[in-house]
């Protein structure tokens, strides 16, 4: 039979005290059963590890050696023991996201911040990328989690909605239409438009709402960089239409925004995890920040909004 941890606890105990009175209170165990716990040890071991008349305990040899030995292994195990409590309250370990790249410029930097003075032991790690290869990092397990939007319904996966991000009209400051408050998609329409790449789930959006009001609006221009993209509306080149958190992203130049109607358009980010798993509990606890910034209403910009539960 092997030796047990509690047995090596107990003859710790003993060894260091000289006395088995004085360990019994320490451990908070009879003498008889922590008599016993060494007796066992001894008997395993097959050697004698303590002298003990009726006032004194004394290590032998072979008593010393063990000492040793179980001071290691008990201090190792309250060591990994340590380890593994952190790590399952949150306070270690990994938290992988997957998200879209401007979640992860615009949205994610404070909360990260946050989340970090909170656990600095936890490491980040953060995957941008398009949608299809966000959902993809979600299903293959490198990611815990994602942000990002929704394409078609899959029984994979799970999401609750988070915010709702407004689309809204971009163009350059001189261009005719920037002295208006607000335009529509068919205002757009008839101006050369400049889009997003059609990987990305802002132009499968677009290409929607031109369909909607039964505009054809093929691009002029495409550019998978949305700051690419705002250095060619800056230049005059055409106008745009991305979502509020986009926006920031576009760069110095000479830009203007306006609301955009008729129709409102909204992409919806939701977070998103595999069906049945459960997440880590790093990840886990980086959900409940950001949950808490969807309850205080923590700033996003314009045009954004924390969706209600």
């Amino acid at each position: 039979m092997d030796t047990t941890l509690r047995q090596l606890t107990a003859y710790l105990a003993v060894a260091r005290e000289a006395s088995f009175t004085a360990a019994a209170a320490q451990l908070r165990v009879s003498q008889s059963t922590l008599s016993r716990a060494v007796a066992d040890l001894e008997r395993m071991l097959g050697v004698r590890l303590l002298e003990r008349d009726t006032r004194n305990v004394q290590l032998t040899a072979a008593g010393e050696e063990t000492l040793r030995v179980a001071e290691q292994i008990v201090d190792a195990h309250r060591s990994g023991m340590k380890e593994l409590r952190r790590y399952l309250s949150g306070e270690s370990g990994v938290m992988a996201m997957a998200t879209l790249p401007s979640v992860a410029a615009v949205l994610l930097p404070r909360l990260v911040s946050a989340f970090r003075r909170q656990r600095p032991e936890v490491t980040v790690r953060i995957m941008d990328g398009l949608e299809r290869a966000v959902i993809g990092r979600v299903l293959s397990g490198d990611a815990d989690f994602a942000v990002t939007t929704i394409g078609a319904a899959s029984d994979r996966l799970d999401h609750r909605p988070l915010i709702r991000d407004r689309f809204r009209a971009v163009l350059p400051e001189s261009h005719p239409l920037a002295d208006r408050d607000e335009l529509t998609w068919e205002d757009l329409a008839t101006e050369p438009f400049l889009a997003v790449g059609p990987q990305s789930s802002v132009r499968r959006l677009t290409d929607a709402a031109f369909a909607q009001v039964g505009a054809t609006a093929a691009p002029a221009a495409e550019a998978s960089n949305v700051a690419t993209l705002g250095g060619l509306v800056a230049a005059g080149l055409g106008v745009s239409a991305l979502p509020a958190l986009v926006l920031p992203l576009l760069g110095p130049g000479r830009v203007v925004q306006r609301d955009l109607v008729g129709p409102v358009v909204e992409r919806r980010l939701d977070v998103v995890v595999r069906a049945r798993r459960t997440l880590p509990p790093a990840a886990a606890a980086f959900l409940e920040v950001l949950e808490e910034a969807r309850v205080d209403g923590r700033e996003v910009p314009p045009g954004a909004s924390w969706i209600a539960r």
